[in-house]
């Protein structure tokens, strides 16, 4: 027999945790989880120490311990064993939903003049909706127009009064153009959407009233003809976030609304007033602000509203790996909606009038054409002849025609598909690009830098990579990214004990997400862009409601603008009051909440779930604990310390904040304690005083930006990472440091290697 000092940890593994694990790890019907993670040796050896074999006596320590977990990480538990033993690879994958929308939107939009995509916006100085007034109850009468100017929003009480206009530099306003009783504006130009969903639309005013939205011929809200005392009007519509789509409100004052001096001898005087707002998904009502107006006219939109399964996100992304039937029943539903649209817009998409002598012929290149983007590459004689000739030699007439070889586009896997060629050419690198940015087609500069050969180089795939990088469609991703990297999406139930926190509503809950989208922004599209600040920024976006409810000095119906706290009470993304709301309960914080988002979004980490349900110790049982306390006392056995022992440290540095996100020192009349630490991957313990600390750790640390480095390009390539490389994650965190963890800067180059690896291969 072997003396135990002379065995190699192959072979204590086999003696004594192979029955339980697996000869390789992958598990057994007692232990079905394979051995997998992200522990570092050394603390494999202190838990293999402490609780392995699990149920006996004799338990694994010392040099077993050290020799049998290096035997573990280096065989099967590591991510580099796992890569080993397990080469991932590029997968052939289907559109995702969000994909297969954004690219029937694209490839409509491809035939309108001018082709659009995702719409560039004007700086925030010159958004608005464009205003134009007359002085009669008459739209479009250019002799009766008064003024054009850009107004900020629409959101006007005139009373009883006409519009005040400006004259002159000096700001006097004039009226002598306007009457009182009758005049009408038109404001028009377009509404850039944040994030994809159902948007009501809502107008207010006690007159005669249009809006048309995406649509120029038929009104989304038409109450033209006033009936009745109605002064607010809905309607809804499914948009796609980061697109912009043409708006037209129109408004009439005449002798009609609500009479405000019924009382008076002289003739009546009657009020007016208009406001355009909308509720946004998982918000409530808002004026729909400035930075989502633009004067600018855009082309319509197509928007697939046809239901999709849910994609896979069993891995932290959405990935199109798997086939059902219903995702081929939607896919075939929506290729009728698509093509029924291409028929109502023929005239307009194809350019060919109905009386044209070469219909046929020229509907036959449209078809043609649309094949083309619909498949990413200019189509070989046999793709043609199957996609576009013969249902065009069989069909009765070129309507026919027309909507079998689209009905043909859409099914195929040529567009069903990505990396159906696995080629490298330029259409093969042009399509990469814009999946990975945006999720869909090569716009109008990539199809012909890809067509004149000028996606042969990495630096021209970089330069491409730069400019698409501003795009909405971009913005709209990066949005959606940062959404479930904080957990967020779908937006949660931030229901609070109203005793307890008195003024917190839907409305603060809606306040405090557009709160923390607008951070966002504003540190992810600065020039820096730096990663850091997302945790090392002392300020947060307030409006009145909100300052009233957490103490800072503002008018009540202030707009949302930075506000600085007291140096030390907030940092960044990790004290937003939203975060804090949503990882808490009703009453109280939950740091186990927080230190599980910090272990898994944060530091990447991979946390077992619990072994058996987790129900919290309700507060009122332990009245005279604090949260904090009563957390030590529920998680205190040594089953729960596998995981707690990280997650609570992490959670405990953020107990300077409510169930609301206040800040507070004091919790049951005692000094909050906030300290907390990690052991991290290399096996250092870390201290925290408090979230001023931790925030420090988090914007250097080595793992938080592996971590990043790796979700996000899983987000934007939707294929594994190492698939491109087992060093990938590191040359690309490499990059990411030694740009100062610009944000915007990793977008393009992982953008740009996803697209060149197989190029050059």
């Amino acid at each position: 027999m072997i003396a135990a000092e002379e065995r190699s940890g192959e072979q204590i593994y086999r003696q004594r945790c192979a029955s339980c694990h697996g000869a390789k790890g992958e598990g057994s019907e007692e232990y079905k989880r394979p051995l997998t993670g992200d522990r570092s040796v050394a603390q494999l050896a202190r838990f293999i120490a402490k609780s392995m074999p699990k149920d006996s006596e004799q338990k694994c320590t010392g040099e077993e311990a050290q020799k049998v977990a290096v035997y573990i990480y280096e065989a099967f538990y590591s991510k580099i064993a796992q890569a080993r033993n397990k080469p991932p690879r590029i997968e052939l994958s289907r559109l995702t939903v969000r994909q297969y929308r954004q690219t029937a939107a694209d490839l409509i939009g491809a035939f309108r003049s001018p082709p659009i995509g995702g719409t560039a916006f004007p700086p925030i100085s010159q958004r608005g909706l464009k205003g134009e007034y007359f002085k009669s109850r008459h739209l479009g009468r250019q002799n009766e127009r008064v003024l054009e100017r850009i107004d900020p929003v629409v959101q006007f009480d005139f009373g009883v009064a006409a519009p005040s206009l400006p004259s002159a530099p000096s700001g006097k306003g004039k009226t002598a153009e306007m009457e009182a009783d009758q005049f009408s504006i038109r404001w028009s130009g377009s509404v850039l959407v944040p994030e994809t969903g159902e948007y009501e639309f809502i107008v207010r005013t006690e007159h005669a009233t249009r809006l048309w939205l995406n649509d120029d011929k038929r009104p989304l809200i038409d109450a033209w003809v006033k009936s009745g005392n109605d002064t607010e009007h809905r309607a809804s519509l499914f948009l796609l976030g980061g697109r912009a789509y043409p708006l037209r409100l129109e408004f009439s004052k005449a002798k009609q609304g609500v009479d405000d001096s019924k009382k008076q001898k002289k003739k009546p005087q009657v009020k007016a007033s208009i406001a355009l707002a909308w509720k946004p998904p998982h918000r409530t009502p808002e004026i729909i602000p400035q930075r989502c107006l633009s004067p600018l006219a855009v082309p319509a939109s197509f928007v697939l509203a046809t239901p999709f399964p849910p994609d896979d996100r069993s891995v932290g992304y959405e990935r199109g790996t798997t086939i059902s039937r219903a995702w081929e029943q939607a896919t075939t539903d929506a290729a009728i909606a698509i093509v029924d649209y291409v028929a109502s817009h023929l005239a307009e998409l194809s350019g060919v009038r109905d009386d044209a002598v070469d219909r046929p012929a020229k509907l036959r290149e449209f078809c043609r054409r649309f094949a083309e983007r619909a498949f990413r590459r200019p189509l070989t004689d046999e793709v043609k002849h199957l996609y576009i000739d013969h249902p065009f030699a069989n069909a009765r007439d070129v309507e026919t025609a027309l909507r079998r070889s689209l009905l043909f586009v859409l099914k195929s896997p040529r567009f069903l598909y990505r990396e159906i060629n696995g080629g490298g050419d330029g259409y093969d690198v042009a399509a990469r690009l814009a999946f990975t940015l945006w999720d869909s087609l090569p716009d109008a500069e990539l199809w012909h830098a890809a067509a004149s050969g000028q996606l042969a180089t990495r630096a021209q795939v970089l330069r491409q990579a730069e400019r698409m990088v501003s795009d909405p469609r971009t913005h709209a991703k990066l949005h959606d990214f940062f959404m479930q990297w904080l957990k967020v999406d779908p937006a949660p139930d931030l229901a609070k004990d109203p005793a307890q926190f008195p003024g917190f509503d839907h409305a603060a809950a809606s306040d405090l997400r557009t709160s923390l989208e607008l951070f966002l922004d504003d540190v992810l599209w600065s020039e820096a862009s730096d990663f850091r600040q997302l945790f090392l920024a002392n300020y947060l976006y307030l409006n009145g409601r909100l300052a009233r409810l957490y103490g800072i000095d503002l008018p009540p119906d202030a707009p949302f603008q930075k506000v600085a706290p007291k140096f030390g009470e907030r940092a960044g993304i990790l004290t937003h009051p939203y975060l804090m709301a949503t990882f808490a309960y009703t009453t109280t914080s939950s740091p186990i909440h927080r230190g599980v988002f910090l272990a898994r979004s944060v530091l990447g980490r991979t946390l077992l779930p619990p072994p058996e349900a987790f129900t919290p110790l309700p507060a009122e049982l332990h009245p005279k604990l604090t949260t904090r306390e009563r957390i030590d006392l529920q998680t205190r056995p040594q089953a729960c310390q596998t995981c707690h022992g990280m997650i609570n440290p992490l959670g405990f540095t953020l107990e300077n904040f409510d169930a609301i996100g206040r800040f507070r020192d004091k919790e049951k009349d005692r000094p909050v304690d906030a300290t907390g630490g990690y052991l991290t991957r290399k096996g250092e313990v870390v201290k925290f005083a408090g979230v001023h600390d931790l925030a420090v750790f988090l914007a250097a640390s080595d793992e938080v930006q592996e971590a990043f480095v790796e979700q996000l390009f899983h987000y934007f390539v939707k294929q594994p990472i190492r698939a491109y490389g087992a060093d990938k994650i590191s040359q690309l965190r490499r990059f990411f440091v030694d740009n100062h963890c610009n944000v915007r800067k990793l977008m393009v180059e992982i953008a740009t290697e996803s697209a060149w690896f197989r190029a050059k291969q």
